[in-house]
């Protein structure tokens, strides 16, 4: 080893996944080389009106983008690969690494977004090593999770291994079979692990995490004992869980339809895979299933966190076109809330109830179980990898600390590990673990039309709480008031009759030109913007000082030239054609 890879440091710069659960983005960087381990996203709070996607702030890499040796993929959910497709718009990735499952449903992401020709994706294999530039060797170890083909990586570098865990859990009995390599990982621990980075987001929770097949008793009741229809939801990527739904519909006589996109693309993967094994005839297309008997009838469905637009939240609410809710369906919902979304999920399970339906729902029932480590897992980890450094990641802050606690009763010194929070830089050495910089590591939104600035989104939640007033005025070249302002509330509540809101805004905007007009007019010209801009702060301090709130003032304004007449000497007007809005 050259003395300058001695002395040289590693950085690791998180851009997502700390102090929060979601967006999971790790950047690795040596000397002039960058690699990307995942690039998730999150998806919006209560308060972000009309954004559909989070994402992380990508500025760093933006302007790092030549550094960029290629990336590594732990696994399949949408908080580790859902971000990938967008910022590739933004700079190319030359080469992304990941198992089967996540790089078919990654190929289909970046067809859709029609950056599929931005990087090349190669799958690998349980204990496959793949090199990325001069100064990083992966290699993949197979992990258990609630996702099948998951997978933790040892990440080789001049200063050392480190060990990335992914999302995981120790699963002994896992539903594909596929085994967590707790030998490679004994084997690395042996040699010497200078890093762990592990997954912190059941550590709070004591004990072991149950098996996923732990599910299957509980399931296997809840359908022996449904008189009607199932409708079964959960996660679209909880492969697990949907091979045993399926492996019960057809232990029970039931035929299945699946409702929802990511339902459909995901089975269907899965299945070429190998993943979920069940025969073709076991599905039934959605119009062909009223030939067949309710209790002979399986639904699997998208909707378990409440989502708007799901299939079964719109079933909830009648809106779906083919079914409706009747006496003796039984609703299964294997999964629990993310933190969020408990409200739309607690009004969901109301709306079927009300219906007619049985609702099986809750932690009680046994029938969703966690794909993260609790804290005995965890310290399995530590006491396998024996690591000289750690560094928790992936939960909010409570559960980092918490995590580091686990670690230190491991007898991992303090000094050996750090908090960190999106966007801090981690300097490793071989003797060392501490935090030097800081980077952009914001949130970057995204709606149907594109990426949500700060300031739309304050002006979406500033319609949302105070509401909008417009006002529609026709003021002529002569600097006159052409005809009586339109006033409209929208959202704003107010005890004023409408009557006087029509007199006080005229009287606003005649006094707002008679006071300035002259400072707007040159050598006949008008400042059409200077005259808009005047008459909206006197309507915003009219609407503050009535009502003492904040409601947005939209002003349309239409210029209407006035020409004298020659022969009367009466004066005419004409509408120009803008419209200053």
């Amino acid at each position: 080893m050259s003395q300058s890879a001695t002395t040289a440091a590693l950085k690791i710069i998180p851009l997502g996944g700390l102090h929060e659960i979601g967006k999971n983005t790790c950047v690795f960087e040596f000397q002039d080389e960058i690699i990307l381990l995942d690039a998730g996203l999150a998806f919006p709070t209560d308060g972000m009106h009309g954004v559909t996607i989070v994402l992380p702030d990508m500025t760093y890499l933006r302007q790092n983008r030549h550094k960029i040796k290629g990336m590594i993929v732990t696994h399949g959910h949408e908080d580790h690969i859902g971000g990938i497709a967008f910022h590739l718009k933004q700079f190319d990735i030359p080469v992304i690494y990941g198992p089967r499952l996540a790089m078919a449903l990654l190929q289909g992401k970046l067809e859709e977004a029609g950056v599929a020709d931005r990087t090349e994706l190669r799958t690998v294999q349980p204990r496959e090593m793949v090199r990325l530039g001069k100064n990083f060797l992966v290699e993949y170890i197979r992990n258990t999770h609630s996702i099948a083909d998951s997978f933790s990586v040892a990440i080789h570098t001049p200063i050392g291994v480190i060990i990335h865990t992914g999302d995981f859990k120790f699963d002994f009995t896992p539903v594909d079979g596929e085994c967590f390599d707790l030998q490679r990982l004994a084997e690395h621990g042996e040699k010497g692990v200078l890093c762990l980075i592990s997954d912190s987001t059941n550590s709070e929770v004591p004990g072991h995490t149950p098996s996923e097949r732990s599910v299957f008793p509980n399931l296997d009741r809840a359908f022996s004992q449904a008189e009607g229809r199932i409708i079964f939801t959960t996660f679209a990527s909880s492969v697990h869980r949907l091979s045993m739904a399926l492996e019960l519909a057809q232990k029970h006589g039931r035929v299945v339809s699946v409702l929802g996109r990511s339902m459909l693309n995901v089975i269907a993967h899965a299945r070429q895979l190998g993943y979920i094994r069940c025969p073709d005839d076991l599905f039934v297309p959605l119009h062909m299933m009223h030939k067949y008997p309710d209790h002979q009838v399986m639904y699997l469905t998208t909707g378990s966190q409440g989502e708007p637009l799901s299939a079964l939240t719109r079933i909830s609410k009648g809106e779906h076109n083919k079914i409706k809710i009747r006496p003796g369906d039984t609703v299964i919902l294997s999964a629990h809330p993310i933190p969020g979304n408990t409200i739309a999920v607690v009004n969901m399970i109301d709306r079927l109830m009300m219906q007619g339906a049985k609702v099986i729902y809750g932690r009680e029932q046994g029938i969703h179980v966690s794909g993260h480590a609790c804290q005995e897992d965890q310290k399995l980890m530590l006491a396998l990898t024996k690591p000289k450094f750690f560094l928790p990641v992936h939960g909010e802050h409570r559960m980092l600390v918490k995590h580091a606690q686990t670690a230190q009763s491991m007898g991992i010194p303090p000094e050996n590990m750090v908090i960190i929070d999106n966007g801090d830089v981690v300097e490793l050495t071989r003797d060392s673990i501490r935090v030097i910089d800081k980077v952009p590591a914001g949130i970057e939104l995204l709606d149907r039309g594109g990426i949500v600035k700060a300031h739309v989104l304050q002006e979406r939640q500033q319609l949302a709480e105070e509401g909008i007033i417009t006002v529609a005025v026709a003021v002529g070249t002569d600097g006159s008031l052409k005809a009586t302002p339109e006033v409209h509330l929208r959202g704003v509540v107010t005890a004023i009759e409408p009557q006087a809101w029509q007199a006080w805004v005229h009287a606003t905007v005649e006094t707002a030109l008679s006071d300035r007009w002259s400072e707007y007019t040159r050598n006949g010209e008008v400042d059409w913007a200077g005259v808009k801009a005047h008459i909206e702060r006197e309507l915003v301090r009219l609407v503050r000082r009535e009502l003492q709130g904040n409601a947005s003032v939209l002003l349309l304004l239409q210029p209407i030239e006035v020409t004298p007449t020659v022969t009367t000497g009466i004066r005419r007007r004409r509408s120009t054609t803008s419209v200053v809005g």
